[in-house]
């Protein structure tokens, strides 16, 4: 084992506090991960030392400051085998990622009659935009669906059914926040790309808990959120295709994405830069980079082996030890996402009992409206797991949902 494993807890100053007279157990991780006192000290080096604003300046904090965002983007490409840093956007997150591909490429590319394929696990930020881009273009809405029952897999014998020559853009989620679901990436990029359609890869539940390599997933862009992998909130990034970026027009406009201005015209800087309109999130950035050399000293590998195992136990033990609980998605090779319904209690009630024992679970529709709709379902529980869970949080996890079931049971 590695030995940065054997105090990571201690990386984390938030877990080190007591939640109404109970040790804090963390299980929200899908929402949003905790950050390591290395990204914190990124964060708090940045504004005591180099605080200036990049590109622009020719004195020595902004130069500092212009190296360790570029530098991070160098990074963020390292971090995704991307062919070069220019195929790296940096962008509030994956929201703005997905946004910033439908506008830029979405309203230039298509036409009536074009089709934009979806799955039915999408998070409403893979569906929404779509939505908005169909009624802008005129293009059509179509989805994959999900396998009946509760396993939540894609159903995979309907795909040449679905992703005909008329879809332009299949976009889907690597990683379901809902069903743990982890989705072929790299053969639904591979069969997009037979029909000549683009693939925009949802990696928001993926990216900080498993390796990804863009070249040998062969996407043609994926979005990143940097609060979900150890580092800070507001910021993520896109990937593109070097050859799909240059061809596309800016989604913003401002300063620094130009390369000169006239009153009446004006002419944009390569990509990155065209994307990247106004100052940006520099802090942020050169703290996610920090949160990416963290989780690649602990390793990508192991962390999505530790994820898989936590939640293979605690699917089991939640099944096995708590009568009646609906479980949703896979039994095994899943993510560390357990989505569940206790019967006679609603998501909330759940979400606010163990909350009085110190545990933070997630309760409701998970963004994932339409898919609660098709299991039969207004909400759900979800305990999502991390790198810094422990099997011991889990006996808290089913201990906590026994008395709940006790309590609602009179």
């Amino acid at each position: 084992m590695n030995p940065a494993w054997q105090n990571i807890r201690a990386d984390f100053p938030i877990l080190n506090q007591q939640v109404n007279g109970q040790a804090l157990v963390y299980l929200d991780n899908a929402a949003t991960s905790q950050k390591p006192q290395c990204v914190i000290d990124a964060l708090v080096n940045y504004y005591q030392r180099d605080n200036a604003n990049v590109h622009r300046g020719i004195h020595t904090l902004s130069m500092r400051a212009t190296f360790a965002y570029e530098a991070a983007r160098e990074r963020s490409a390292q971090f995704l085998n991307a062919a070069e840093a220019g195929e790296i956007i940096f962008t509030a997150g994956t929201t703005d990622s997905i946004n910033l591909v439908a506008h830029a490429w979405g309203d230039k590319n298509l036409k009536a009659g074009d089709i934009i394929l979806l799955t039915e696990m999408e998070h409403h930020s893979n569906m929404v935009p779509w939505q908005l881009l169909a009624r802008r273009t005129g293009a059509k809405l179509r989805y994959l669906p999900v396998v009946a029952g509760d396993t939540g897999l894609l159903d995979l014998t309907q795909l040449d059914q679905v992703l005909t020559p008329e879809v332009k853009i299949f976009a889907f989620t690597h990683v379901s926040n809902t069903l743990g679901v982890i989705n072929p990436a790299a053969a639904l990029c591979a069969a997009a790309k037979k029909v000549g359609a683009i693939s925009v890869v949802d990696a928001a539940q993926s990216a900080g808990h498993m390796p990804i390599d863009v070249r040998a997933m062969d996407c043609d862009f994926l979005a990143v959120s940097g609060h979900k992998m150890c580092g800070p909130t507001g910021v993520g990034l896109l990937y593109g295709r070097k050859a799909l970026l240059e061809a596309m027009p800016p989604y913003r406009g401002g300063g620094s994405m130009i390369s000169s201005v006239e009153y009446f015209e004006s002419k944009w800087a390569p990509a990155p830069q065209k994307f990247e309109a106004g100052t940006p999130n520099i802090a942020d950035v050169i703290a996610l980079a920090r949160a990416m050399d963290y989780l690649d000293d602990l390793g990508r590998e192991a962390i999505a082996q530790h994820d898989e195992k936590l939640a293979a136990h605690a699917y089991a033990r939640l099944a096995n030890e708590i009568p009646g609980i609906r479980m949703l998605g896979p039994a095994q090779h899943r993510s560390g996402v357990i989505s569940f319904d206790l019967p006679g209690v609603h998501a909330h009630d759940v979400v606010t009992m163990a909350d009085q024992a110190g545990v933070a679970l997630r309760g409701g529709h998970h963004c994932n409206q339409p898919l609660m709709r098709k299991l039969g379902l207004s909400s759900t529980s979800r305990a999502s797991f991390y790198l810094y869970n422990t099997e011991a949080e889990i006996e808290r996890l089913v201990a906590t949902l026994q008395t709940i079931q006790k309590f609602f049971a009179g």
